[in-house]
């Protein structure tokens, strides 16, 4: 099988919020219909969002409905990364057990609420 286009789609009641939000986590740009926005990040797309009026956001870690999909994003600086995503709209879900360690990640929520990681090592 000869796979040719690898992307994350998530479902949000608000899909311009969600979509600015990982075009601006991204340094990429939204493409919107009126259903549908892509993220494009050097010509390519990365994530969608489609739209799902009657989204729940997931409850991590252990709520009702539960985390389906999250991404893992390696970072180099992990806290200005923290700040930045922060600043774009996530909040912090939990912090990694020690944030001095040599590698760990502190888990997020986006403007919709799924979970995503900001990872280092």
């Amino acid at each position: 099988m000869e796979i040719t286009e690898r992307i994350v789609v998530f479902d949000a009641a608000d899909i311009a919020a969600e979509s600015e939000f990982w075009a601006r986590v991204l340094g990429g740009r939204v493409e919107a219909d009126d259903d549908w926005h892509t993220v494009i990040v050097d010509g390519h797309p990365h994530v969608a969002v489609q739209l799902a009026p009657d989204h729940v956001p997931p409850d991590w870690p252990d709520g009702t409905p539960p985390q389906q999909i999250h991404l893992d994003l390696h970072v180099a600086d992990v806290a200005a990364a923290h700040e930045e995503v922060l600043r774009l709209g996530a909040r912090m879900l939990q912090e990694a057990e020690d944030p001095d360690a040599s590698e760990g990640f502190h888990v997020y929520a986006d403007p919709a609420g799924h979970p995503f990681c900001l990872c280092w090592s």
